[in-house]
């Protein structure tokens, strides 16, 4: 269980959009470690470079449309920045399993392997970090902790709460679009 302190796809898109993050930078890249340690601890990968490129590409675009379309209405176009992307890179074929991984990350029910292995973790991974680790799914304690540690919050969390509230006063009968059944 060694927590993985650099990805550099994930580090790369951090700083390609460090100016519309803002001073969310620190807080969202912290998000994506913790998301991307528990990923991989849940997959078993730590060795597989290629899956441990995916999770962080898919981390950095996760959420990001939060900031780069300010609603929590975010998923598509985090999808799209995801997809556009992977094209620049060439790496199209990766473009299922990571746009899976963005738009089921907030599903409530189990997501379907169909799109790739590294979806169903990806899912259970942010739902540990977003539940402040109350959920672990199989996790340990200290696992999560050490994480927890060697990427703290820093403000994440009321962050989340601001655009939670943001959202409930702009569209009250939609407070949480960004949810998946």
């Amino acid at each position: 269980m060694a927590i993985v302190d650099r990805i550099e796809s994930l580090d790369a898109l951090l700083e390609r959009y460090a100016d519309t993050l803002g001073p969310a930078r620190q807080p969202y890249t912290n998000h994506n470690y913790r998301v991307a340690n528990f990923c991989i601890e849940l997959a078993g990968c730590g060795d597989d470079a290629e899956a441990v490129d995916k999770i962080g590409i898919a981390c950095a675009f996760h959420d990001i449309g939060v900031w780069t379309v300010g609603t929590l209405d975010y998923l598509e176009p985090s999808r799209k920045l995801a997809a556009e992307y992977l094209e620049q890179i060439g790496k199209s074929q990766w473009l299922a399993e990571i746009e899976a991984m963005v738009m089921e990350h907030h599903k409530l029910r189990t997501a379907g392997a169909s799109a790739g292995p590294l979806v169903e973790p990806f899912r259970k991974a942010d739902w540990i970090d977003v539940s402040l680790g109350l959920l672990r799914f199989g996790l340990s304690g200290e696992f999560i902790g050490q994480v927890k540690a060697r990427f703290p919050n820093a403000g994440f969390h009321k962050l989340l709460m601001r655009a939670t509230g943001a959202q409930l006063m702009r569209d009250p009968l939609h407070p949480m679009p960004m949810m998946r059944f």
